[in-house]
């Protein structure tokens, strides 16, 4: 059931599909589905009122509300390999108004990066708010030198190689990490985009950010949480 007074809601898009990854969204990490880890640090950030899955998948509906997700159902036309991430919030933002929920922000996470923390999303949410912004992203911090291919040949993008700067002088640039979005619904409805406005830069450490896309990537991340888990104990 939705709830009318909900202000701030998560919404964590997971299709049934993924080429990449067969199942992406609900193989195992750490021990437990990978989309659990996302619902439960939605969950414990106490600046979210409301955490919402966005599927057509029967599977991931249940395992979802395992964890505690309540789940808009995605219509499969919805949730094909050329569908945006922006159609599914898109959906789920009018499955939510229509429904009488009054919207400050929606925090849109990806279940692909899980090394982001409760606190992560309440400090995220509480720059927001300080900042008077319509939307924001989270970033890390990066000093790489970028090229590109130009009319066949290799051409520097970020800085002139024929004067290489030492990384420390760089201007700050950061790269999109794609752990936390969080928008306005204004900007969604009328750009068809989760950034527009006043875009915030919100910058986290760079062991967050693992983005998990592939076989390797997901037994690194299941690697990591195997050696935190023996510091823990």
């Amino acid at each position: 059931m939705i709830d009318a007074k909900s202000k701030v809601v998560c919404i964590i898009p997971a299709r049934g599909g993924s080429k990449g990854i067969p199942r992406k969204n609900i193989r195992s990490l750490g021990g437990k589905p990978l989309i659990a880890h996302t619902i439960e640090v939605a969950l414990g950030a106490t600046s979210i009122d409301e955490v919402y899955v966005s599927t057509e998948d029967a599977e991931i509906s249940r395992v979802s509300a395992q964890f505690g997700a309540k789940v808009i159902d995605r219509p499969k036309e919805l949730a094909q390999d050329t569908d945006s991430s922006e159609s599914a919030l898109i959906h789920a933002l009018k499955v939510l108004e229509s429904s009488g929920v009054e919207i400050e922000f929606v925090v849109f996470l990806q279940c692909t990066s899980p090394f982001r923390t409760s606190k992560d999303i309440d400090s995220a949410v509480y720059q927001m708010r300080e900042k008077h912004a319509d939307s924001l992203l989270s970033v890390v911090p990066s000093h790489k030198f970028l090229w590109r291919i130009e009319n066949g040949e290799g051409s520097s993008i970020n800085y002139d190689y024929q004067s290489r700067p030492r990384r420390q002088d760089m201007e700050p640039q950061y790269v999109e990490n794609g752990s936390i979005y969080i928008f306005k619904p204004w900007v969604l409805q009328k750009l068809k985009n989760r950034l527009g406005g006043r875009v915030e830069l919100f910058i986290m450490q760079n062991d967050q950010t693992l983005d998990i896309d592939t076989e390797q990537e997901l037994q690194y991340a299941d690697y990591i949480f195997l050696c935190r888990e023996k510091q823990v104990k």
